[in-house]
C-alpha cells in the first residue's frame, strides 16, 4: 500500500464525516477560543477530500507509483465523495432531488462499465472531460455548502450545478464509446475464437468417426 492510495483511502474515511456534519449541522471545532461553524467545518472537509484527489494522482504519476488497484479505487473515491455530499444537500433542501438523481445515476452506470472493463482486462482511464466535471462538481459542491451561511451565493450554486450535470452527461456518452468500441468488440472476438474452435472439435470428431468406419453422429 503506497501512500497515494493511502490519501484515496483517507478520501473515502471523510464521506461519512462530512454527510453528519452537513445534515446535522451541530458539530463545531473550537481552536484556541475560535469556533467554526458548522457549515465551514462542512466546507473544509470537503475541500480537504477533494485536495486528496489531485494529491494523490499527482503523487503516484511523480513517484512512477501508479497501480490497478489506485486507478480503479480513485474514481470510486471520488463518486462516493460528490455522492455522499449532494445527497445530503438535498436533505437540507439546497440542490433538487432530480440532478442529484442524475448525477448519482450517471456514477453507478460509470462504474458498472468500469468493472465490466477490467473483468476484460481493459482499464478505462479518466479523460480531459471526465477532469473537468469533476472540477465543476468540486466548485458546485463547495459553492452549495458556502450557500448555507451566504444565501446569496445560492443562485451562482445552482448555475455550477447545471454545468456539472451537463458535463456529467458528456464524459458518461464518451465513456460508453470507449467501452463499446474496446470492451464489447473483445467479447465479440472471443465469442467468434470459441465458436470457431467448436466448429474445429465437431470437424475432428467427424473426421474421427470416418477414419473409424462409423457413422457419423
Amino acid at each position: 500500500m503506497n501512500f497515494p492510495n493511502l490519501l484515496t483511502i483517507l478520501r473515502i474515511f471523510f464521506v461519512p464525516l462530512l454527510v453528519a456534519v452537513v445534515m446535522h449541522g451541530s458539530p463545531r471545532l473550537e481552536i484556541r477560543g475560535f469556533v467554526i461553524a458548522s457549515d465551514l467545518l462542512a466546507l473544509g472537509i470537503f475541500l480537504a477530500a477533494a485536495t486528496t484527489d489531485l494529491l494523490d494522482g499527482y503523487l503516484a504519476r511523480r513517484w512512477r507509483q501508479v497501480t490497478t488497484v489506485g486507478t480503479l479505487l480513485d474514481p470510486i473515491a471520488d463518486k462516493l465523495l460528490i455522492s455522499a455530499a449532494l445527497i445530503a444537500l438535498v436533505e437540507v433542501r439546497l440542490v433538487p432531488a432530480w440532478m442529484v438523481i442524475l448525477v448519482v445515476g450517471r456514477e453507478f452506470a460509470i462504474s458498472g462499465l468500469r468493472s465490466i472493463a477490467a473483468a476484460e482486462g481493459y482499464t478505462i482511464k479518466a479523460s480531459d472531460l471526465a477532469k473537468t466535471k469533476m472540477v465543476t462538481q468540486v466548485i458546485a459542491v463547495s459553492l452549495l455548502l458556502l450557500s448555507m451561511r451566504f444565501p446569496g451565493v445560492h443562485r451562482w450554486a445552482l448555475l455550477w450545478m447545471w454545468g456539472m450535470l451537463a458535463f456529467s452527461l458528456a464524459s458518461a456518452a464518451a465513456y460508453f464509446r470507449k467501452f463499446w468500441r474496446r470492451v464489447d468488440e473483445r467479447v465479440k472476438l472471443r465469442r467468434r475464437k470459441e465458436l470457431l474452435l467448436l466448429a474445429r472439435r465437431q470437424r475432428r470428431k467427424l473426421r474421427a468417426a470416418r477414419a473409424a468406419g462409423n457413422p457419423a453422429p
